[in-house]
């Protein structure tokens, strides 16, 4: 298993194969890495990919397919757990001075009038994809929703109340073929069809959207991309502090991942069965062993601690599997996060767990009113969620549960990059849910989501 400086070596080695246009028509060269090929360092241990072998970079995945030089994997970099990540960004703001093609003004700065007339002004346009990995999405009020947007207020700009623009983290296209909603809105996801016709569609509208493309790319184009796509699965495969995931009976790491159904844990069953092996290791002075003990421990939270969930719309106000509504449900964290050993959920699921109702001290994101038409009832929020896409007052909020394999290689996290760890993920929970987490049960259920 090599080294991590041995796979920091290997990736400062990588070689960057994409050309792109900027918008002002100059060749430069994409500083986007492009070949994921075996193993990477992030800030808790080794990330692997599979196939381990380098993607074949002939694919339309890695070429541009619309009108300003941007490709897949533009915004969904291989080497940065296909996804992006700050410190990979400003990497690739420095080397093409803020003109690599993920920074174009059409949704890669935080508002198209902002200035780029010199290096400084770029960096500050791209601010939130800078620190956050997040893209601009533009989308329309819903003609027939049941809600109006009374006020946008947007320090950037880009405050229209019919067309509203939202912020949202690049997601990883790794790990697909455990999908149950595309986006995170769900917006991409088709209500009939296999999980393939939805990739395709988002393909399709990526290309029309992001890529500026100005004709349809042909369906042979878009299925080899998703081809390559749903043959990718990303996990953590050691820890810094515990080596090797699969080690003394733990079945961590890529492993059998890619053979992995979406089968949901049965009640009272845990979702997660991995480090099964370590969570009942303790007493012994090996800093190896310890930092196992913790993970099983973090897994046996997982697992287990009672949590009192209430408030969150798409779950508590809606019929469980017996039939009944629950405006109380006593659940655990793998409630939502039920299919076994990689975290997703098994079916269409959007909830609103009330990340976009949290108003920073320090406003960087936009405030939006929405007015309920029949009740007058008033919320403000940094994104509608998926009301935008249903034109639903009561989807005001509401996201898809992510999966949690592969978690330590994209940071931050939640649909707004807020949280820039796993510790912040964990403290996040432990407050909307009451877990009454201790020190140190907080860090091991960190340190189990960052084996996964």
């Amino acid at each position: 298993m090599p080294t991590l400086n041995r796979v920091k070596a290997r990736l400062s080695a990588v070689a960057f194969g994409i050309s792109m246009i900027t918008a002002a028509g100059a060749q430069v060269a994409s500083t986007a890495p492009t070949a994921a090929n075996g193993t990477f360092a992030d800030r808790s241990g080794i990330w692997g990919n599979a196939p381990a072998a380098r993607p074949d970079t002939t694919n339309p995945f890695f070429k541009a397919l619309g009108s300003n030089g941007r490709s897949c994997a533009t915004c969904h970099a291989p080497n940065d757990g296909w996804s992006v990540s700050p410190g990979g960004l400003l990497k690739r703001f420095s080397n093409t001075s803020g003109f690599d093609p993920i920074f174009l003004p059409l949704d890669g700065t935080n508002c198209p009038t902002l200035p780029l007339d010199t290096l400084a002004h770029r960096q500050t346009a791209s601010s939130l994809l800078l620190s956050r990995g997040l893209i601009r999405v533009e989308l329309p009020v819903p003609a027939s929703a049941d809600y109006t947007i009374s006020a946008v207020s947007n320090p950037y700009g880009c405050s229209s109340t019919s067309a509203i623009s939202v912020y949202r983290r690049i997601l990883a296209t790794t790990n697909l073929a455990f999908l149950s909603d595309v986006m995170w809105d769900g917006r991409e996801t088709l209500v009939s069809g296999a999980l393939t016709d939805s990739l395709v569609n988002q393909a399709n509208d990526a290309v029309h959207g992001h890529a500026a493309g100005t004709t349809a790319a042909a369906p042979s184009v878009i299925g080899s991309a998703v081809g390559l796509e749903l043959l990718q699965y990303t996990a953590q495969i050691v820890d810094t502090a515990a080596g090797a995931l699969d080690a003394n009976g733990a079945v961590g790491g890529l492993g059998a991942l890619s053979r992995i159904g979406l089968a949901a844990a049965a009640p009272g069953q845990p979702a997660f069965t991995l480090y099964a092996n370590w969570e009942t290791l303790s007493g012994t002075s090996d800093p190896a062993v310890a930092a196992r003990a913790s993970i099983g421990r973090g897994e046996r939270i997982f697992n287990s601690r009672p949590m009192t969930i209430a408030g969150v719309a798409g779950l508590n106000d809606v019929a469980s599997t017996d039939g009944q509504v629950h405006k109380v449900l006593i659940g655990t964290c793998g409630t939502c996060h039920n299919v076994v050993n990689v975290g997703t959920h098994n079916s269409h699921f959007l909830v609103d767990e009330g990340q976009a109702r949290i108003i920073p001290k320090n406003v960087d994101l936009p405030l939006i009113t929405v007015v309920q038409k029949s009740t007058g009832v008033r919320v403000q929020v940094t994104d509608p969620g998926a009301a935008l896409t249903s034109g639903r007052f009561v989807d005001v909020g509401k996201f898809k549960v992510p999966g949690l394999r592969g978690f330590a290689a994209h940071p931050p996290y939640f649909h707004n990059g807020s949280a820039k760890s796993a510790a912040d993920v964990v403290a996040f929970y432990n407050t909307r849910f009451n877990l009454n987490l201790s020190v140190q049960e907080a860090t091991d259920l960190a340190n189990f989501l960052n084996a996964l």
